[in-house]
């Protein structure tokens, strides 16, 4: 008579089996995206070095520094500016077309382009990551496999914890699954393994996992808002199909053209979001069209990741004066539970600690899977082998 636990076991072995592979996949571009930020700005700054004036002379105030880039760049039409806290760090102009150059703050150069190997190296490993390297339409495709590997992986490892667990609650058995072994054979070697690494890792791994599903699926996203007593947000709104012809006699699928973006105002909404948080670590805005939109600026304190650290600083173009300041605290318990799985599933929320315990878990996922479907390959073999030498006996008998 079959088990609870027999089936648990059956149905861990026949997920591990069905997604392993994507899994596998997963878990290796994980790691590989573990410290991306940390990387490229270290890589931004090992390319473009300097040492900061000695005089006390301040960094090149936005508009001008903007009007420095498209004085050495015509043409250019930047989207956002990116500054850091760090006299060291170069200023990241963004540009339409999804292209950045650097520049120097004091002198308003322009650098380069910031480290475009090492991006193009991480946007391929988020695309393996995220949509198994399917472009266009196709990714919704690759969008819904990694989801269900993933939904899988959960279910997977939060089975594996009570799978893990020793029938019989001695100190021997315990000592089996918690510690390494030596001197095993190849499958003795691989259910300690699979068993080690996944008790020790249980936890974290199954947070990381299951900050991705409503990444995944907006009923994912939907249901953590209901959990806290929060409303889920509308769905947003797909863009409408491009007009046919223009009301001014533009030819057929033109745009109309995009409003001049003005740098009006930066300046005070600059030095406004320096005064809100005396220990922030970078400033970004993206650059508004109309000259008479308000200024929205992104002031963080962190490491890019953490929300807890970041707010949102709306300031009225024309006069300086700030309109308002949303910060973590101040969003609604939904918007805070979905932010933090978010970025839970990278370990960003807790800073360098975090990242580094998502990146270790995520190499463990690896080996869970390497050695799950080591043993998965051994019983099969093993029962085709028994199956073999029966249907041997049968004929023999016969």
């Amino acid at each position: 008579m079959a088990t609870f636990r027999s089936f648990l076991f059956w149905a861990h072995l026949a997920c591990g089996v069905a997604a392993g592979v994507v899994i596998l996949l997963m878990s290796v571009t994980g790691v590989a995206l573990t410290y991306e930020k940390q990387r490229l700005e270290w890589a931004d700054r090992r390319a473009h070095s300097w040492v900061p004036p000695s005089d006390g002379a301040r960094p090149f105030p936005p508009e001008t520094l903007l009007a420095a880039v498209v004085a050495a760049r015509p043409g250019a039409a930047p989207t956002g500016v990116t500054r850091r806290a760090d006299p060291t760090a170069p200023v990241t102009v963004t540009l339409e077309g999804n292209r950045a150059l650097l520049v120097h703050p004091y002198t308003g150069a322009v650098l380069g382009e910031p480290a475009p190997g090492l991006r193009a190296f991480f946007r391929t490993t988020t695309n393996w990551h995220r949509w198994l390297a399917l472009e266009g339409p196709s990714r919704t495709t690759g969008r819904l496999v990694t989801g269900v590997s993933n939904l899988l992986f959960l279910f997977i490892v939060v089975s594996g914890i009570y799978l893990w667990v020793p029938r019989l609650w001695t100190r021997l058995q315990f000592a089996q699954v918690l510690w390494f072994r030596r001197g095993l054979s190849a499958k003795a070697r691989d259910f300690n393994w699979h068993n080690v690494i996944g008790i020790w890792s249980a936890l974290p791994l199954a947070i990381v996992v299951a900050g991705a599903v409503p990444i995944s699926f907006p009923w994912a996203s939907d249901l953590v808002y209901r959990m806290v007593g929060d409303a889920p947000p509308p769905a947003p709104a797909r863009p409408a199909a491009p007009r046919a012809e223009g009301a001014a006699g533009r030819g057929r699928g033109e745009r109309e053209p995009a409003a001049p973006v003005s740098y009006a105002g930066l300046d005070a909404a600059w030095a406004a979001a320096e005064a809100q948080v005396p220990g922030w670590r970078a400033i970004s805005t993206r650059l508004a069209g109309p000259a008479t939109a308000p200024i929205t600026l992104t002031v963080d304190a962190g490491y890019g990741g953490q929300p807890q650290k970041r707010g949102t600083l709306t300031v009225d173009r024309a006069t300086g004066a700030v309109r308002s300041w949303e910060t973590f605290d101040q969003l609604g318990p939904g918007r805070r539970a979905r932010s933090w799985l978010r970025f839970v599933h990278t370990g960003e929320y807790y800073g360098l600690t975090g990242q580094t315990i998502a990146g270790l878990v995520s190499a463990g996922g690896a080996v869970l899977v390497y050695t799950g479907l080591a043993l998965a390959w051994r019983r099969f073999r093993a029962w085709m082998q028994r199956r073999t030498r029966a249907h041997v006996v049968t004929q023999e008998v016969a």
